[in-house]
């Protein structure tokens, strides 16, 4: 079954629950229950006098119950989700996703399981249906800012055709994103996911939008290359680490600064902080001098000899303090600006943290169509992204590769049978040819 996704970001799932057999039940009003607590409503009567036969053990066991249902409610109010999309509900996702009309020549998106797959209903999916087009279609979603909290982003991408040029990535994109007129110079937040072209792009894509550019990952992280779903998850935490995982598995993590060849915000402050210390020192240095002056009135004595007494300069004398609060002119001046400047330079928003993030969206290239992209997620927390794979790609990857190998052993099979066709009839032929030519022979 899918995921149900309630108001305030309150998330429980109308299945088995990782935490036990139980089967949870989500409610409008954000609380869950558990298949046990629906069993029990079938006959009042026959639950009421089982209560009253219960032990005091049976009493205990009952109450000790509740804290799973607590368990339920707090897993569920500590994920926001933000986004997520299975396309479950057939040609609805059509109410959600807006295709761009920026481009009259760009491709076509239909709802497809494609050739082969694991579940017919649970694979269906954006299916790329064009070949050598470019694609551009987008959702919307309340916004909001990671600003502070893990973001995580998730989906899953089946290169059925074989991949030979073409990228499979998403984007996220700021809020007031034109989708009608969404294009490759749309700005966008985040671009993830694999891209591959010839022998050698087959890399998997992680670029950030910081300080007004896109600044990709330094390191080569490579990507599937074969027919079958792969799930694609991106971990960007506010302590600037990040995790790509390729199947629920970590393939490249580290830190977003040393990866990225990027200085964060916070180290930026320090520097100008040392920065500026350095210079108040130079400063009180150069003070010192400038309260000092060489006297003009002096003269270098008559007994002065430059050949054993080196040059001559004249005796410094201290300049006396400044009165009347007379200060030297444009100081305040000086300092206004060196505020202004500071406060300028420093932007609200770190490294991987946005202000307005508020939809995603396929805007990419391909030269042979039919990639399919399903399951769709962005949320705040890691292990609720971890159990959303398991519950959709997980659950359908084994059998999407029973199907396929069933398919290849079928079309093995048919293509012997045409071979074992073609050489009857070509024997066949060949005697019908040889009598011909005998009975030719024989009106000789």
């Amino acid at each position: 079954m899918g995921v149900v996704v309630l108001g305030a970001g309150l998330v429980c799932t109308a299945r088995q629950s990782p935490v036990d057999s139980r089967v949870i039940i989500a409610r409008r009003d954000g609380s869950c229950s558990s298949g046990a607590g629906l069993a029990g409503r079938g006959d009042r009567r026959t639950r009421k006098g089982a209560v009253k036969r219960r032990s005091g053990a049976a009493r205990s066991m009952a109450a000790a119950r509740v804290p799973l249902w607590a368990v339920c409610v707090l897993r569920v109010a500590l994920a926001t989700v933000y986004f997520q999309e299975e396309f479950l509900d057939g040609e609805r996702w059509r109410n959600r996703w807006v295709p761009s009309t920026n481009d009259s020549q760009f491709g076509h998106f239909r709802l497809s399981s494609g050739n082969f797959y694991g579940h017919k209903e649970k694979d269906k999916g954006l299916q790329t249906t064009q070949n050598s087009r470019f694609y551009a279609i987008s959702a919307r979603f309340k916004p909001f800012s990671n600003k502070g909290k893990t973001l995580v982003i998730q989906y899953t991408v089946k290169h059925e055709q074989k991949m030979d040029c073409g990228g499979g990535y998403i984007k996220l994109f700021p809020a007031d994103t034109d989708q009608k007129n969404l294009n490759g110079k749309s700005q966008y937040y985040i671009m993830f996911g694999p891209d591959i072209c010839g022998f050698d792009i087959k890399t998997v894509h992680v670029i950030l939008h910081f300080k007004n550019q896109y600044h990709a990952n330094k390191k080569s992280i490579r990507c599937k290359v074969d027919s079958f779903t792969h799930l694609y998850t991106l971990i960007l935490r506010p302590d600037l680490t990040y995790d790509v995982k390729i199947d629920g598995q970590s393939i490249e993590s580290g830190s977003i600064e040393y990866d990225w060849q990027l200085t964060s915000l916070k180290n930026m402050e320090k520097a100008s902080a040392e920065a500026e210390g350095w210079d108040q020192a130079a400063k009180d240095k150069s003070q010192d001098w400038e309260k000092h002056f060489l006297d003009a009135s002096a003269s270098k004595p008559s007994d002065w000899k430059g050949e054993l007494d080196g040059d001559w300069q004249a005796a410094m004398l201290q300049k006396p303090p400044y009165q009347d609060g007379l200060k030297p002119e444009g100081i305040d001046k000086d300092v206004w600006l060196h505020q202004k400047m500071k406060n300028n330079y420093l932007t609200e928003y770190d490294l991987s943290e946005f202000e307005n993030i508020g939809a995603i969206g396929l805007e990419l290239w391909q030269v042979r169509s039919g990639t399919i992209f399903d399951n769709f997620l962005i949320t705040d927390d890691e292990e609720y992204a971890e159990n959303f794979g398991k519950a959709t790609w997980g659950e359908t990857k084994g059998p999407e590769k029973e199907m396929d190998a069933i398919q290849a052993k079928e079309e093995v099979k048919k293509a012997q049978e045409e071979d074992e066709d073609d050489m009857l009839m070509g024997r066949f032929s060949g005697r019908e040819n040889s009598f011909k030519g005998f009975h030719g022979r024989n009106e000789l």
